[in-house]
């Protein structure tokens, strides 16, 4: 359909080391979308809608502050961080909505200049507690078009009842090309604590695309949450402690320097 929206297809993986070993692996697909072409991609294509229902989706409310449209929100929260894309593309990496049903635990925006070139990262991250949190990081110097990218930031969002927030986050990102791959090490005081890593291969983001996604993932999204706390009832089971949830930040977002 589009040069720039596709679909990747691939595995998420998680390796805990601490307090108890612990570790699961899942084939999963993600989508790419630029912001720009949803109509686009809506008019073109039978089995995808934009703000509608259909077998693929994607709506604006399930991301940002669930407001509305969503590019003039990222525009106004990269303008804040100092950064301007002067019209370039936003393209956001996340979960589309499967007949009707969506949960990302985390997404990623990459935010580009006119040329092309990667202007800052935006990751967010959604609990299964109905919170989120976005992290708005600007690329350095050498950044906007290397292969892999490494960003830092500390924790800010209560995600998971097994980690503490005293944690910081780094993440290694793969910008979408024939591949797309990001992960995420948590570390604490005393070191690595876990890796989070999705990595997945391109493909066309067609009606044959999404037919073969539905049938070879079927419903991905639904199993996203059962995953989850399929997951954290091993953990439980395991005898790693429960953390206390703290109040979410007074901020839907962080810039960070």
């Amino acid at each position: 359909m589009t040069d720039a929206s596709g679909l990747y297809t691939g595995i998420v993986s998680h390796s805990r080391l601490r307090p108890r070993r612990h570790s699961l692996r899942y084939r999963v697909f993600w989508t790419l979308f630029d912001l720009a072409e949803l109509e686009t991609l809506d008019r073109r294509s039978r089995l995808f809608s934009h703000n509608r229902f259909n077998l693929f989706a994607f709506h604006d409310r399930d991301h940002g502050d669930g407001s509305g449209p969503l590019r003039p929100q990222i525009v106004e929260r990269l303008v804040e961080a100092g950064v301007d894309l002067k019209g370039g593309a936003i393209r956001l990496l996340c979960m589309p909505r499967l007949l009707g049903y969506v949960f990302n635990p985390i997404s990623v925006y990459f935010c580009h200049r006119p040329d092309g070139g990667l202007a800052a990262l935006i990751y967010e991250v959604t609990n299964t507690f109905g919170a989120r949190h976005s992290y708005l990081i600007p690329t350095k110097p050498g950044d906007e078009g290397a292969p892999v990218i490494r960003q830092r930031s500390a924790k800010q969002l209560y995600v998971s009842p097994f980690m503490d927030m005293d944690l910081t986050y780094d993440f290694k990102v793969t910008p979408p090309g024939e591949s797309v791959a990001l992960q995420v090490r948590c570390s604490d005081a005393d070191g690595l604590m876990l890796t989070a890593t999705m990595a997945g291969r391109r493909s066309a983001l067609t009606d044959a695309g999404i037919l073969r996604a539905a049938a070879t993932h079927p419903l991905l999204t639904l199993k996203v949450v059962a995953g989850i706390h399929w997951e954290a009832l091993m953990l439980f089971l395991k005898g790693v402690r429960l953390t206390r949830q703290p109040a979410p930040p007074k901020r839907s977002f962080s810039i960070v320097r």
